[in-house]
């Protein structure tokens, strides 16, 4: 039986996963209350950028109240003389699966998990924050269907222009290849790139595979609409997820709530079209 230890406070019984100088535990506190604990821990002085990230993850997430946003409730900074070398973070402890592994049972699964996921980054934009990482491994689907956006690392405010490219290749958005200003239509490009793979299982092209920044161009050639690759896709939906990956952000949905909008149409749609209609399981093709 593994031996619990303790790690500021808190009783740690799972570790959860690794990452760059950081490691996720499963922690409870001294009333029983559940956690997920992340502790990040500089070795070199180059190692402090992971320590910036986790503060910074931190006060990101500590600014919103929304059940589609991972919330974090405490923030533990260590030093040695003087020198900061590890930081702790205490966040909501989520159970579930990840887009990248959870299969949508219909179409009518898959629109409401995306208008959850829009409505969350509409309350980060209404807050003047940008995700900037939106990808099925930052959304969490939990048992009940309650989704959980995850991962707030490379969020910031609103029309910042980062000093380096940031981002996930197979869903960035071309302004964060060219390191111009990241706005809400960057969450926009990041979530229609997610919605793409989920609806045709392939990846969109993107500036960074190219290697020529500037050069992308999404059309049919380049991007085939995913009711040409699923036929299941109704054409109002495979028009919605072309639009939030147009190249020019001026041309995809200003806001967050435009695309939850059209996705509760299109759901609704969905489910008149099935009523008295069974069957339509794995209807996204992911």
């Amino acid at each position: 039986m593994e031996r619990y230890e303790k790690l500021a406070g808190y009783e740690i019984f799972a570790t959860l996963g690794t990452g760059a100088r950081s490691t996720i535990y499963a922690v409870t506190d001294d009333k029983g209350q559940v956690y997920a604990l992340k502790q990040v821990t500089a070795r070199e002085p180059r190692d402090l950028r992971f320590l910036e990230q986790a503060i910074s993850e931190h006060d990101v997430c500590r600014r919103f109240d929304h059940p589609a946003l991972r919330k974090s409730f405490r923030l533990i900074k260590k030093r040695k003389l003087l020198r900061l070398y590890e930081v702790l973070v205490v966040m909501e402890m989520i159970d579930g699966q990840t887009l990248e592994k959870y299969q949508c049972d219909s179409l009518v699964d898959f629109c409401h998990i995306c208008e959850s996921i829009a409505a969350g980054l509409g309350t980060m934009h209404a807050g003047g924050f940008i995700h900037a990482d939106i990808k099925p491994s930052n959304v969490v689907v939990a048992p009940g269907g309650e989704i959980k956006i995850i991962d707030f690392g490379q969020s910031c405010p609103s029309g910042t222009i980062k000093p380096r490219i940031q981002g996930t290749p197979d869903y960035i958005a071309p302004e964060q290849v060219l390191r111009q200003p990241i706005r809400p239509m960057t969450d926009v490009f990041n979530l229609g790139a997610t919605m793409y793979w989920l609806l045709t299982g392939k990846p969109i092209p993107t500036l960074i595979p190219r290697g020529e920044p500037g050069t992308m161009k999404l059309d049919q050639t380049d991007c085939r609409p995913p009711a040409e690759i699923n036929a299941k896709v109704p054409p109002a939906l495979s028009t919605l997820v072309m639009q939030c990956i147009e190249t020019e952000p001026s041309r995809r949905p200003s806001t967050m709530k435009q695309v939850a909008d059209r996705l509760a149409l299109a759901r609704h749609q969905l489910e008149r079209n099935s009523a008295g209609n069974a069957g339509g399981k794995s209807a996204t093709g992911s």
